[in-house]
């Protein structure tokens, strides 16, 4: 069992920026990759992106590609999600999850991950 923990959200005016973090703690040799999601209120849980864990590519979702960078830390064994230029749809609970398989390319859906943070939540006003 791999225990994962976010921190770093709050509320931000739009435009500005926050840090989300996640640490890994148990049986992290079992790790794939690690990936970020996010739900707002009403809605179905939406990919963010996604990193590998050994080679450390990363992938992205169109609303998040030039705005947001994911990386992870092997020997820390956390992973953060940069995010950038924050608007006020990116309002939402953002989750971790680890992948302890290769996902055959489906990587943007959440039933590709196996454990799952509780999550933060990030505000954005306008």
């Amino acid at each position: 069992q791999v225990q994962l923990v976010e921190s770093g959200g709050g509320s931000v005016q739009a435009g500005g920026s926050l840090r989300l973090s996640c640490a890994a703690s148990g049986r992290t040799n079992r790790v794939y990759a690690m990936g970020w999601f996010r739900q707002a209120p009403g809605k179905e849980r939406e990919f963010v992106a996604v990193v590998n864990w050994s080679i450390g590519s990363a992938r992205y979702a169109d609303f998040a590609e030039g705005r947001f960078t994911i990386s992870r830390d092997n020997v820390k064994n956390t992973v953060s999600l940069q995010m950038n230029s924050l608007k006020p749809e990116d309002t939402a609970v953002y989750y971790c999850a680890a992948d302890y398989h290769y996902s055959g390319g489906v990587y943007h859906i959440a039933e590709s991950y196996d454990d799952w943070g509780q999550g933060t939540q990030v505000t954005v006003s306008s």
